[in-house]
């Protein structure tokens, strides 16, 4: 093999968008972004790149590790490539807006991660989000996911559900449960894979710092997953933990706010950002987990202004790879020509909206990324928009 040819390889779970693809990646990032605008949604646009203690102060070890990092030529400290843009958002909304009140706001960029969070993701998603600070009711967690919904609706995908939890529930049963970091992820990832052998080594191997009733909360939060009945039966298994009721309340209030799409809970899964709060949600559709989103009110405090914070992301590449392909887009086939009238023509049908392909000589018969399905001919009053005659 030529030593060329390996140059041109991109590194694993990095790949080209192609046109096709990229369009309607593109249509659809204007779609969502149009959607988060029309809820009163104000787009930011943070860095890509940031000075890595303040891109990942408070976020917790797991973005860490998906974060690349790299030494800034100009000022010898270390940067961070972003691999959620959440906190950037709480920066700007704590140092760079400072509203005493609510703050919507909207962004879509890339993000980089330094491993995919599943087998054939992209290490590159293009994160589309939307967030709201300043509002610690359930308002602000139902808007978000009333907005996800709505997007995902409208970028055409059909029959979504939504799965609920709350992250206080498990925090309430392991409070003042002395543990490290690395034992307490271990916790939330038997709890996630419903794991209930591992699940009890870890707690037994906590001894006396964790309560039986804490035990076997932990160990009931494994069957707690459905429809609404689980709510009822959560109340009656962990009606001893203080919080878990309220939490179990706001869940049941939420549930019944949301409409045309099934709803289901899993009060054991706390997958998602370390900096969750309150009530988590993932969205899905399409056989996939399309986004996700919760309430996070400590994600601004590391930058002095912790107050409420509820939202959610999505990857674009992932959403339009579950999405039918749409099809070539429509467009004016128009010969090439110095003739100003022709010229013309074609400058009034772009300022119209319109594509118009100028077909360069010899090249009559190529296909490409746009479907002529018209064509500007030349009749006796002028240049005339008609039916292609004769495809190519």
């Amino acid at each position: 093999m030529p030593a060329w040819s390996s140059s041109w390889q991109l590194p694993d779970q990095i790949a080209d968008v192609l046109p096709s693809e990229a369009r309607h990646i593109e249509e659809l990032r204007r779609l969502l972004l149009d959607t988060a605008r029309s809820y009163g949604y104000e787009l930011v646009m943070p860095p890509l790149l940031e000075h890595l203690e303040s891109l990942l102060t408070g976020t917790g070890e797991a973005l860490d590790l998906q974060t690349f990092k790299l030494v800034d030529q100009l000022s010898g400290r270390t940067l961070g490539l972003r691999a959620d843009t959440t906190p950037q958002v709480a920066r700007i909304d704590a140092h760079l807006l400072n509203r005493s009140g609510v703050a919507r706001l909207c962004y879509c960029g890339p993000v980089l991660h330094t491993r995919a969070d599943r087998p054939q993701a992209t290490r590159e998603p293009l994160q589309f989000g939307a967030e709201i600070y300043g509002h610690a009711g359930l308002e602000a967690d139902l808007e978000a996911q009333v907005l996800a919904l709505e997007a995902l609706k409208t970028a055409g995908v059909s029959t979504l559900s939504v799965d609920m939890a709350d992250v206080r529930i498990v925090g309430s049963l392991l409070a003042g449960v002395s543990m490290s970091a690395k034992t307490l992820a271990l916790v939330h990832g038997a709890l996630a894979a419903k794991d209930a052998g591992e699940l009890n080594s870890l707690t037994a191997s906590l001894g006396g710092s964790i309560s039986t009733a804490a035990r076997e909360g932990l160990q009931a939060l494994l069957q707690l997953y459905g429809d609404d009945k689980v709510l009822d039966e959560a109340a009656a298994a962990l009606k001893t933990f203080p919080g878990v009721q309220d939490a179990l309340v706001n869940l049941k209030w939420l549930a019944s706010h949301v409409s045309d799409v099934k709803v289901s809970f899993d009060l054991a899964d706390l997958r998602g950002y370390a900096y969750y709060s309150g009530i988590r949600f993932a969205i899905y559709g399409q056989g996939a987990e399309l986004a996700r989103g919760g309430r996070y009110d400590e994600v601004g405090a590391v930058f002095g202004r912790n107050r409420p914070a509820v939202g959610f992301s999505l990857d674009l590449k992932e959403l339009v790879s579950v999405l039918p392909p749409r099809p070539l887009k429509a467009a004016v086939r128009a010969p090439w020509a110095e003739d100003a009238s022709l010229r013309g023509a074609i400058a009034r049908l772009r300022a119209d909206g319109d594509t118009v392909v100028c077909v360069l000589p010899g090249h009559e018969h190529e296909v490409n990324e746009f479907d002529c399905d018209r064509e500007l001919v030349n009749l006796a009053d002028g240049w005339t928009v008609q039916p292609l005659r004769m495809p190519f």
